[in-house]
């Protein structure tokens, strides 16, 4: 069993920043692989970026890419998704995942382990 605790949502100014954590305890693998998805009401999950524990190759949506930075803390088992210039139409609840069969890494189906969500409102 792997548990995943996020941290880090909240309401923020569109334009301002935020930071998520997400701490994960539990078996890992060499294999191991952590991402983002967010989910927007009557909206199906979209993923936002991943990050491979072993070599660090990270992924990040087109949506996303110069505003978000994925990182990892090796020694405490957490990845962190660095929010900048953020827009209301980043407002969603976003999801910190987990898998240890990670060939791909940017679909929700490839994922076994997920957080409880947490809510990012940006307002304008």
């Amino acid at each position: 069993q792997v548990q995943l605790v996020e941290s880090g949502g909240g309401l923020v100014q569109a334009g301002g920043s935020l930071r998520l954590s997400c701490a994960a305890s539990g078996r890992t693998f060499s294999s191991y692989a952590m991402g983002w998805f967010r989910q927007a009401p009557e909206k199906e999950r979209e993923f936002v970026a991943a990050i491979r524990w072993s070599g660090g190759s990270a992924y990040l949506a087109d949506s996303v890419k110069g505003r978000f930075t994925i990182s990892r803390d090796n020694v405490k088992d957490t990845v962190y998704l660095q929010m900048n210039s953020l827009k209301p139409e980043d407002t969603a609840v976003y999801y910190c995942a987990a898998t240890d069969a990670p060939w791909i890494v940017t679909t929700s189906s490839v994922y076994n382990y997920w957080g409880q969500g947490t809510q990012v409102t940006v307002s304008s």
